[in-house]
């Protein structure tokens, strides 16, 4: 425990210590997920987080200043944020010194000078700093804050974004983020949202970013190291374009305006302020990530890799998961989305995707099991069936009620629970609706069931 807590100093905002109505208590270490209990913190909600960090590939160190604006949800005594590892050498509440304590891995338990009342709002300051830890995820898989050869590549789906800030690391804590991030000269950092400013001095040099719509706390990346960077429009918003020059030639992202053009066609108007993507050289991630605004790519990718991640913009990163065991409606719809993408172009239609793997035989249960709507635990979250098997589901739901419904279902899905927080009984019960059908057998026998869906 460090940082006494000075109790002569006023309250702030949203602070009446004990004199308030109503009995304070602590907030909750975690909000329940099923599969990341203690990921997450109840009490409050965030409404920004301001980010100032340095970075040092060489010795790999990471400075930061979180400045999180928040408002409280019910009476606190104490609160949680979520961090991995660092030395914090300060913290305040309000701009008071407050106490706190590291438990259970990721937990930075906050006890602040005076208690803090429901429906105010407060401010939490920690200055940290240290070598960023990265995650390795249930699946083998590994996230954070992952060193490159010239930088750093930044993504945090489920649980890496306490490896590199303070935070509340769930997706229903929709928040706004502020980026400053400086680093050597001669370095990019992408961040989300679009580019307020970049500006060089002493051999380093800061870029700024600002988020100014929604974004869950996984989302975040800052990304950072040897990049052509090309800035331009589509849509009328800005458009960045990052990639790693060791990256072989050929710039599949000239795409990048038909893909949004078409999906909007069909899902509605782009969710977002600024649009784009980086190509990194860090093959030893394995994958890409939808980070909001700007997916990164862990090598230069191909079409449908592209297609993939920029329909997450609509489907996971504007309309997102309550609960990662509802995966499949991110993954499984992107899955879709290249099918219709590839459709759309004039080459195989999304019915030949399905067929193709429908005609996989039941025996082989790696293909089936687990069923998109019950992964089973969190090793499982990011298996082939919930991307194949999830996108089957989408596509046996176009043929059972038709193209008008089908795509009316979509559009309606993703225009009603913009930049918020959905459940699978949700979208069964929009199908529904939409539909007139009962579908209860349908979405049972395509996401719960184990066994090779047969009738339906």
């Amino acid at each position: 425990m460090a940082g006494c807590a000075d109790r002569g100093v006023c309250a702030g905002p949203g602070q009446r210590g004990e004199r308030g109505s109503g009995q304070l208590s602590p907030g909750s270490s975690g909000l329940g997920d099923p599969y990341f209990p203690l990921a997450g913190n109840g009490g409050y909600d965030v409404a920004n987080y301001s980010l100032h960090l340095g970075y040092d590939p060489g010795s790999k160190q990471l400075s930061g200043s979180a400045l999180i604006t928040a408002t409280a949800t019910q009476n606190l005594s104490r609160f949680d944020l979520d961090l991995r590892g660092f030395t914090i050498s300060e913290l305040t509440v309000n701009g008071s010194p407050a106490t706190y304590e590291r438990a259970s891995g990721q937990e930075l338990v906050i006890t602040p000078s005076h208690g803090l009342r429901a429906g105010g709002s407060f401010t939490v300051s920690v200055a940290y700093s240290g070598v960023p830890q990265v995650v390795t995820d249930p699946d083998g898989s590994i996230e954070g804050w992952v060193p490159t050869a010239d930088g750093a590549f930044v993504v945090g789906e489920p649980q890496g974004s306490p490896s590199w800030y303070p935070v509340n690391d769930n997706p229903q804590d929709k928040a706004t983020f502020d980026f400053e991030v400086t680093v050597p000269e001669g370095l990019t950092v992408m961040a989300n949202g679009v580019l307020v400013s970049n500006r060089s001095a002493g051999g380093r040099t800061t870029w700024v970013w600002r988020e100014s719509d929604p974004m869950a706390p996984y989302l975040a990346t800052a990304t950072l190291g040897r990049f052509d960077l090309t800035v331009s429009q589509v849509g009328g918003i800005p458009s960045y374009i990052a990639i790693d020059p060791t990256l072989p030639s050929g710039n599949v992202f000239r795409k990048l305006p038909a893909i949004v053009e078409f999906y909007e066609s069909i899902y509605g108007p782009y969710p977002f302020n600024a649009v784009g993507s980086v190509a990194d050289n860090a093959p030893e991630v394995g994958y890409s990530l939808e980070t909001q605004t700007k997916p990164v790519f862990d090598r230069m990718p191909d079409e449908a890799t592209v297609a993939h991640e920029l329909s997450h913009m609509w489907l996971g990163d504007s309309v997102t998961l309550s609960q990662w065991p509802d995966i499949w409606l991110h993954e499984g719809f992107a899955t879709w989305s290249e099918w219709i993408w590839s459709e759309h172009n004039g080459q195989k239609s999304a019915q030949s995707y399905f067929d193709t793997l429908y005609n996989t035989p039941a025996s082989k249960t790696s293909f089936w099991t687990p069923p998109p709507g019950d992964p089973g635990n969190a090793a499982h979250l990011f298996d082939g069936t919930i991307y194949n098997r999830g996108a089957m589901t989408v596509q046996a739901l176009r043929q059972k009620v038709g193209d008008d419904t089908f795509f009316r279902i979509m559009r309606t899905w993703v225009q009603e629970n913009r930049y918020g927080n959905v459940t699978t009984p949700q979208f069964i019960a929009l199908a529904e609706k939409t539909s007139g059908m009962d579908l209860d057998h349908f979405f049972d026998v395509w996401l719960y069931r184990p066994e090779k869906p047969t009738s339906w």
